[in-house]
């Protein structure tokens, strides 16, 4: 593991940033540059202090190089980098618990979801939500888009595999997936800290286990772009499917270290519309 640019390496201490961005990359050598240049311009105009932290995931292209060079261009970008691949969940996580914000955001390398779009979930910490996310779905939000439609096939595997989802592990969340979500520095402590799923179903098992832990949820519209160049594919979509079942069977045996038998009750929402 190669950690980057640490902002206390002198050793003082250090009054933590209110948000810190987590941005998971593999193989980014084309779209990291643009989105960490957003991300920076969005920051340096809001008056709370931040840091972006890149987990470079294994890549086998340029992608450390070009986080390397951002950092150089712009303030409080770090990175944590390793060779070997982990997957999204395992550096959504390790990005989590390195991270020093009082609020933590992960988002992803596309930009899909766009960094303004905290400017909404700011107001919903303020009200006391432990966690917000973003939902591309109006049955979450209203006022969701999905600006530029996801290819037919996407959309129905999406669509068959969210009602598995919800039948399973996180019943009236119509979107789990959505690469936009921040967490209290508390709450991404007591999730991050229990998570075991390396790979995509991780949104899944972070928002069951906001529901176990009975936090409170907030969920903003998201104004989407789908990228053609993602990494997601079909065999994705199997992959998070069987990631569900594993994680209720966790649920199940209580692998997950929760306070009371009776922690998997109603989790309150606040609507980022209401």
């Amino acid at each position: 593991m190669e950690p980057g640019r640490v902002p206390n390496e002198s050793g003082e201490t250090i009054e933590p940033p209110y948000l810190s961005v987590i941005v998971p990359a593999f193989n980014e050598a084309n779209r990291i540059t643009k989105t960490l240049a957003i991300i920076s311009a969005y920051l340096s105009r809001q008056t709370f202090a931040s840091e972006v932290v890149v987990v470079v995931d294994g890549p086998s292209d340029a992608t450390l190089d070009r986080v390397r060079d951002a950092a150089r261009e712009h303030q409080n970008i770090r990175w944590i980098a390793r060779d070997e691949n982990r997957g999204k969940g395992y550096s959504v996580r390790e990005g989590m618990l390195e991270s020093r914000g009082t609020v933590r955001l992960f988002t992803d390398a596309d930009n899909s979801t766009d960094i303004a779009h905290f400017d909404a979930m700011r107001h919903l910490f303020d009200a006391g939500c432990d966690l917000v996310i973003a939902s591309r779905n109006p049955k979450d939000a209203a006022g969701a888009l999905q600006t530029v439609p996801q290819p037919v096939l996407k959309r129905i595997l999406g669509n068959f595999g969210n009602l598995f989802i919800q039948a399973l592990a996180v019943p009236g969340i119509w979107d789990t997936q959505c690469g936009f979500k921040a967490f209290s520095a508390k709450t991404a402590t007591e999730i991050f800290s229990r998570s075991l799923i390396d790979r995509w179903g991780f949104d899944i098992e972070a928002l069951a286990l906001s529901r176990a832990l009975e936090l409170k949820l907030g969920i903003v519209p998201a104004h989407w772009i789908d990228d053609p160049d993602t990494h997601v594919s079909p065999r994705t979509y199997l992959d998070v499917l069987a990631e569900t079942v594993r994680i209720r069977w966790n649920l199940i045996r209580g692998v997950y270290d929760l306070p009371g038998a009776d922690a998997r009750n109603t989790l309150r929402t606040r609507r980022g519309d209401s």
